[in-house]
């Protein structure tokens, strides 16, 4: 993959006779050498298609920064120089005590720029080489941006250069846990892998590694590092994880247990070939989940959805029960994945959600806009609807519209549409939608533009003036997958989104959905716009039906109306209220349509119909149906036949007597 190069021109200091990056020498033939040759004896280059070649200049030298294409690991080339300012001195014999090394990276935490970080350590002439790694983690955090860095002349700046320096004059003498803690810093600056300090730490890291006496927790940082250097199929790599495979899970620390989960995290594409030391791990980390910190929780859940570790269900719901202690401690990102995680597998418990129904309203104003989305997000996935989150995110909604992105606005929504519900500032709510709509109508993709519009009228709210660039050839071409045409799923909403506005918004006069993109039923394998009825639940009302009617002909099952909605049962009636056999197609004056509503028709937290189910049944009225509803929660108090006999002639013929067959 190519690299974009960023030429920055700096002064050339006068050196020693280190080996410095990018600085050019000259072997026995009078040709120039890389930094990677004059690191090794006899001054033979060490890369497999031979050494950069260096232009020797008089007074400046080119400094070449990486900007690092997506899955492509490569970053800026650091100079280093004898006559840096500041200095520092990485202490072996002295080393700081554990609480004031403590002391120092909170101080690290607490910086929110590279500046502050730099600011911090120009005074401290003596540190332990986990501290100045340490440091440059911090560097790396504040300015990593995908795949580059923000601001690539931060590398330039004296003190992470004199850093760079002492780290690679030092590195025989780093620690173990200081030089593998450097090297995986410098991969996450994206210094050249060539340069004379990325080599040396590599190198001495290898030595290191064939000593075979790393902690987990090293052998983890040192393959991370590898993977970002030289990919999956790095042989250091290997070599780490046999040694990790070696151990026995169970004697791990909490430490040591994340490092491993992270780690393997970064190596997914290896599927099952780790299965047995992930088995292993997951035992252990249920026994000691009730002491994981908030980062532990949230990084665990996350690496159990990268490797899609479907079976550690149990590990799932020890990792949730301990979320609900730390969900006022979560920082945004934590939260976010940890919300990430209970949708992927599909858990969550009211314990959480009381948590949440907590937490919310507290912090809907400041949270980054993802972590309110995916609030949103979790408690559309599943079904609960609760008035107190729901309510705050709307009322903030109105405030921080504008610094959503498109596809905040739209999942935000679309969890309103969803669980159907409309808050008490519902139409400040829309308002806001509608001028995000006008005003960024072009930024938004085509899906998620429709997923938008059709959460609206879920929730009976129109957007009319929209509609006809929906309708537009023009953006139905932008529908289509490549040769695959438009999804079937994307279809049921087109069709569903017309209907509504022939049905309920009689003075609509644009164009119109075409035939061919309409689909025959709303029931389809994805993304459903229709709940398939319980059957448990169809039998017992079946079968109470034949009671009542006197016979099965008297009543249809699963009919597809000509509007795409499948009722579940339907009876016929003549003009004088008489039931008609089911397979009369002629002088039929009335429909009623049962609508037999199971569990999964309503939200989970209240008895509400979700939205795709209230608008099935106001489209039915609208049509002339009669709906009667017969939902779950009143059906399953009846004790027996005559109870069930008694309770549907009621909500079927509630004018009528009933007589014995």
């Amino acid at each position: 993959m190519a690299l974009k190069l960023v030429g920055l021109w700096i002064q050339r200091y006068s050196v020693g006779p280190v080996c410095h990056a990018g600085l050019p020498s000259t072997g026995r033939a009078g040709r120039s050498l890389c930094v990677a040759c004059l690191c090794t004896s006899a001054g033979r280059c060490i890369r497999r298609r031979g050494c950069r070649r260096l232009q020797p200049e008089s007074g400046t030298r080119s400094f070449a920064t990486t900007v690092r294409e997506p899955s492509f690991v490569a970053g800026s080339s650091v100079g280093l120089h004898r006559d840096s300012v500041p200095r520092f001195c990485l202490t072996q014999l002295h080393r700081p005590t554990s609480v004031e090394e403590q002391a120092f990276r909170q101080r690290l935490g607490m910086c929110s720029s590279s500046l502050q970080v730099f600011k911090l350590l120009r005074p401290m002439e003596i540190m332990s080489d986990t501290m100045a790694a340490a440091a440059l983690h911090r560097v790396a955090d504040l300015e990593q941006d995908g795949g580059s860095l923000k601001d690539p002349a931060v590398l330039e700046k004296d003190t992470i250069r004199a850093l760079c320096f002492q780290l690679e004059q030092d590195s025989g003498r780093l620690t173990d846990a200081g030089l593998v803690s450097a090297l995986l810093a410098c991969t996450r600056l994206y210094l050249d892998p060539w340069s004379g300090l990325m080599v040396r730490l590599v190198s001495e890291s290898q030595t290191r590694l064939d000593g075979g006496k790393m902690s987990v927790e090293e052998l983890c940082a040192l393959g991370r590092a590898m993977l970002a250097v030289e990919g999956p199929g790095s042989a250091t790599l290997v070599q780490v994880m046999e040694q990790i495979q070696r151990q026995e899970p169970a004697q791990w620390s909490l430490a040591d247990l994340a490092a491993v989960y992270r780690l393997l995290q970064g190596i997914v594409g290896e599927d099952g070939k780790h299965r047995d030391l992930l088995n292993a791990m997951h035992t252990h980390a249920v026994t000691v989940a009730s002491r994981m910190d908030p980062a532990a929780v949230s990084g665990l859940l996350s690496a159990l959805v990268t490797l899609n570790q479907t079976q550690a269900v149990p590990l799932v719901i020890s990792l949730c029960k301990r979320a609900v202690r730390h969900i006022p401690h979560f920082t945004d990102e934590e939260l976010t994945h940890v919300l990430g995680a209970l949708m992927h597998f599909g858990h969550s418990d009211h314990y959480f959600v009381e948590a949440m129904e907590r937490h919310v309203p507290t912090v809907a104003f400041t949270s980054h806009p993802e972590a309110v989305t995916k609030v949103m997000q979790f408690f559309g996935r599943r079904n609960i609807l609760s008035p107190t989150v729901f309510d705050a995110v709307a009322e903030s909604f109105v405030y921080r519209a504008n610094d959503y992105s498109t596809s905040q606005v739209a999942r935000q929504i679309m969890a309103f549409g969803k669980l159907g519900y409309l808050p008490p500032n519902a139409g400040q709510v829309f308002g806001k939608v509608e001028t995000i709509l006008h005003t960024r109508f072009s930024h938004f993709q085509p899906r998620t533009l429709l997923n938008l519009l059709h959460a609206c009228i879920l929730v009976e709210r129109f957007p009319i003036n929209f509609v006809s660039k929906v309708f537009s050839s023009y953006f139905l071409q932008q529908l289509q997958e490549p040769g695959k045409g438009i999804d079937r799923a994307v279809l049921a909403q087109l069709t569903q989104l017309y209907m509504t506005v022939k049905l309920e918004c009689s003075f609509y006069e644009g164009p119109r959905l075409l035939p061919k993109y309409r689909v025959k039923s709303f029931l389809v394998s994805s993304r459903s716009l229709e709940t398939p009825v319980d059957l448990q639940l169809y039998n017992s009302v079946k079968n109470g039906l034949v009671d009542l009617l006197g016979d099965r002909s008297y009543f249809g099952s699963k009919v597809l109306t000509p509007y795409c909605y499948t009722l579940d049962v339907e009876i016929k009636l003549d003009e004088e209220g008489f039931v008609l056999p089911a397979s009369h197609a002629d002088n039929v004056y009335k429909r009623i349509a049962l609508c037999i509503d199971g569990q999964k028709r309503f939200t989970t937290s209240m008895r509400q119909l979700l939205g795709k189910e209230a608008i099935k049944q106001r489209h039915l009225r609208l049509l002339g149906y009669e709906v009667v509803q017969i939902p779950y929660f009143e059906f399953d108090k009846l004790q027996n036949k005559s109870s069930v006999v008694e309770y549907l002639h009621q909500r079927i013929f509630p004018h009528t007597y009933r007589l014995s067959w």
